[in-house]
C-alpha cells in the first residue's frame, strides 16, 4: 500500500471522523457549562481564579457524561450493555478522564494564575490536550475490541 493511501485511510475513516464530530459536541457542552458557571460565579463576586476553577470542574463532569455515551455508542460502537461490563468500561472511561482532567486542571491554573492568561484562551489550550489524550485512551484502552 502506498504511503499516501495509508495516510488517507488513517485520516479519513468513520471512527476518526465520528470522534472529531463528537469531540466538537463534547467541547461545546464543556464550553457552555464552563462559560455559564464562570460568568455566574464572577457575577456573585468570586475572583476569576476561583470562578474559572469551579466552572472547569462542573464543565468537566457534564462533558464526561456526554462523552461516555456518545463515544461508546457512536464512535467506538461498543454495544455491550451487561451491567458488569458497563461498570468496568465506565470506570476506565472516568479514570482516563480524571487523569486528563487533573492534568488540564493544573495546566489551567498555571495559565490563569501564573501566566495571567485569559481564562478562555487557557480553556482552549487545555482542551486540545484533552482531545488527543482521550482519543488514545478510548481507542486503545477503554473501547478496544476484545
Amino acid at each position: 500500500m502506498r504511503i499516501m493511501d495509508r495516510i488517507k485511510n488513517i485520516l479519513f475513516n468513520r471512527e476518526l471522523i465520528a470522534y472529531i464530530i463528537i469531540g466538537v459536541l463534547t467541547t461545546l457542552v464543556n464550553l457552555i457549562v464552563f462559560a455559564a458557571v464562570n460568568e455566574y460565579a464572577k457575577s456573585l463576586g468570586f475572583s476569576v481564579s476561583f470562578a474559572s476553577k469551579a466552572a472547569y470542574v462542573l464543565a468537566f463532569i457534564a462533558a464526561v457524561l456526554f462523552a461516555y455515551w456518545t463515544n461508546k455508542l457512536i464512535v467506538f460502537r461498543s454495544f455491550r450493555m451487561k451491567p458488569s461490563y458497563l461498570l468496568k468500561e465506565f470506570g476506565g472511561f472516568v479514570s482516563a478522564r480524571i487523569i486528563s482532567g487533573v492534568i488540564t486542571f493544573i495546566l489551567m491554573a498555571v495559565c490563569v494564575d501564573l501566566i495571567k492568561m485569559n481564562e478562555y484562551l487557557a480553556w482552549l489550550l487545555t482542551s486540545i490536550f484533552n482531545v488527543v489524550f482521550n482519543y488514545v485512551a478510548g481507542k486503545f484502552y477503554i473501547f478496544k475490541n476484545e
